[in-house]
């Protein structure tokens, strides 16, 4: 009787015995760094002074020197409450190197802003932000949207939509030359932080330009940014594309562009016009 429980204890074991990984096997390595991403020579930030909730003076030249997070944000925005009690924290930890500024945008009325401010335990500086603050960022299309801005005044990177707050973290000690588990890779600015840049893009999302030669690419691109979309977005049609990719009417147009420029349709180019980076829509 022993002896057959023992024979069954050792069979099991022996089943037993393949699943365990052997001491010696590989794990997954949890220590791999985060890849900060930044401008390539970053554009100065578009100035501006206004006046915030408590009637004082505010300007970005004031906070020269800091880091700023210029964040876009609204009361009824759901991302936008759900990330407040980070920002908070985060403008504790480092309230000496960084000027969180909160622009509320698409807003009526101050006094309900206001009250929403103080009740949120909010303790940096909030305003209400003009339509022609936001059209020098380029147009607020979704919120919340935030702009970083190194301590010399440059933009060097742009996030919409609700972010993890342990990114804002690392990118606010990389600009303060602070030691920091990440590799900081730099890109040119095509669009991604602001629309004006359009223009420099040779990719535009979903616009399948493949099966052009290098001379037809370049006239789909200035047709790209010369035409303006007709959502009514205001934009070109490059700028549309960065800005909504999921725009039906852009990506309808360019695609007819790059359709008569692949068949040989060499019709004169229309001049460019003047663009504005604002108009986006929330």
């Amino acid at each position: 009787m022993i002896g057959n429980l023992v024979q069954i204890v050792l069979m099991v074991v022996s089943i037993m015995l393949p699943a365990v990984a052997p001491a010696s096997a590989p794990r997954q390595d949890h220590t791999k760094p985060t890849i900060l991403r930044f401008v390539k020579n970053p554009d100065l930030a578009p100035p501006f002074t206004i006046k915030d909730l408590n009637g004082n003076p505010l300007s970005l030249s004031d906070a020269k020197g800091k880091v700023v997070l210029l964040n876009f944000w609204a009361t009824w925005c759901g991302p936008c409450r759900a990330e407040i009690p980070d920002l908070i924290e985060l403008q504790k930890e480092y309230k000496d190197q960084l000027e969180i500024i909160g622009l509320a945008t698409q807003e009526d009325d101050a006094e309900e802003v206001r009250k929403f401010v103080a009740e949120s335990g909010i303790n940096y500086r909030v305003a209400m932000a003009p339509d022609e603050v936001t059209e020098k960022f380029g147009g607020i299309a979704a919120l919340p949207t935030s702009f970083v801005i190194d301590p010399q005044g440059r933009v060097v990177q742009k996030h919409v939509g609700l972010n993890d707050p342990s990114l804002y973290e690392l990118e606010v000690r990389s600009l303060l030359g602070e030691p920091v588990n990440a590799t900081v890779e730099y890109f040119e600015d095509t669009g991604q932080v602001f629309l004006v840049n359009a223009d420099r893009a040779t990719e535009l999302p979903g616009v399948d330009m493949s099966k052009l030669s290098p001379e037809q690419k370049k006239a789909a691109l200035r047709r790209f940014n010369s035409e303006r979309c007709t959502c009514g977005c205001g934009m070109t049609l490059a700028q549309c594309r960065i800005n909504d990719s999921d725009c039906g009417v852009s990506k309808a147009l360019t695609e007819k562009i790059v359709s008569e420029i692949r068949n040989g349709n060499t019709k004169a180019m229309p001049s460019p016009v003047k663009t504005e980076a604002g108009g986006s829509k929330i």
